[in-house]
């Protein structure tokens, strides 16, 4: 009885702290437009036609249809823009939303003292912190609490295809005390293409990452390869918004506030046009799941966020 009156407190509290995400958000919506409501044009964004098939040689940037060729050298355009802004404009957009979420993906991983992990797309750190705050807080228990396979150094792989995300990554851990850390290790890595052995990590995340590259299923393939048998893979990515009223609230937001926004911080307003297109043209929710089951994932399951913004999908490799 105790048990069941603790999981309905917990249902509450997590629908409570949905909708107060929810309000946050919408608060910093309006108080973004109020702002730049000065200094803006309404622009509609066309969206994207349903008739436009891509060939095998052709992929999307956000909205455009480019080669693939084309589109690798244009992310990391992109991210060679915003890489020393990401996460101030991170803050803005989210009305510092997107630390809740990140500690959630990290919380839901459960990392341990000697594992062995990837964090793909992770190039600020942001992720991989996290995991080493959790690793060390257990650390911190009283030796007689942890088994000797316990005590061996975690291997955390900051993975990331743009130098000058790990530039800002590598700084960021100066500064928090992490610079000598020797289980944090920066690697520029192609996310369809690891350097990694066969069977060989305990877990992998990617935040925000995975809709970027230009070959999804070839970037799961990689993850479930390098993954032991039963380590776990965990994606956070911002999504579709679907409830009626706040959806247009939303589009709004995304397609006129944050670019200006982000050429008001960065001086760079096509990068951040990209980056909210490039969330419409991520597979809903369901769509994604089922990749990771066609790439041989199980028990498959996602947790959206702040009414669908935002999903964890994650999976086993079993």
């Amino acid at each position: 009885m105790k048990i069941l009156l603790l999981k309905d407190k917990i249902g509450v509290l997590q629908q409570f702290t949905m909708l107060l995400e929810l309000v946050l958000f919408l608060v910093a919506a309006a108080l973004s437009w109020r702002l730049l409501s000065g200094k803006l044009r309404r622009n509609f964004v066309p969206v994207p036609s349903s008739t436009s098939l891509l060939h095998s040689h052709a992929t999307s940037f956000g909205f455009k249809e480019v080669s693939e060729e084309q589109k690798s050298q244009m992310v990391g355009h992109v991210f060679d823009s915003v890489a020393s802004k990401y996460d101030l404009m991170n803050d803005i957009m989210s009305a510092g939303l997107h630390r809740l979420w990140k500690d959630r993906l990290a919380s839901k991983l459960n990392p341990f003292p000697g594992i062995k992990h990837i964090d793909m797309a992770g190039g600020t750190g942001d992720v991989a912190f996290r995991i080493l705050d959790a690793i060390n807080r257990i650390k911190s228990w009283p030796m007689h609490q942890l088994h000797d396979d316990l005590l061996e150094e975690a291997q955390i792989y900051v993975c990331d295809i743009n130098p000058n995300m790990l530039d800002v990554g590598k700084k960021r851990a100066m500064e928090r005390g992490f610079g000598e850390d020797k289980s944090l290790l920066w690697l520029e890595e192609d996310a369809e293409a690891l350097h990694f052995g066969d069977i060989s990590m305990d877990s992998y995340t990617i935040a925000c990452g995975i809709r970027n590259v230009t070959h999804m299923e070839k970037a799961l393939a990689e993850a479930y390869r390098v993954l032991n048998l039963g380590g776990r893979f965990l994606c956070l990515e911002l999504t579709r918004m679907e409830i009626p009223v706040i959806k247009e609230l939303y589009d709004f937001y995304s397609f006129t506030v944050v670019p200006a926004v982000g050429k008001l911080v960065t001086g760079d307003r096509d990068s951040y046009q990209y980056l909210v297109e490039s969330i419409r043209s991520f597979p809903p929710q369901e769509t994604f799941a089922s990749m990771l089951a066609e790439a041989g994932f199980k028990k498959v399951e996602f947790e959206n966020l702040l009414g669908g913004v935002v999903a964890i999908h994650s999976g086993l490799k079993l």
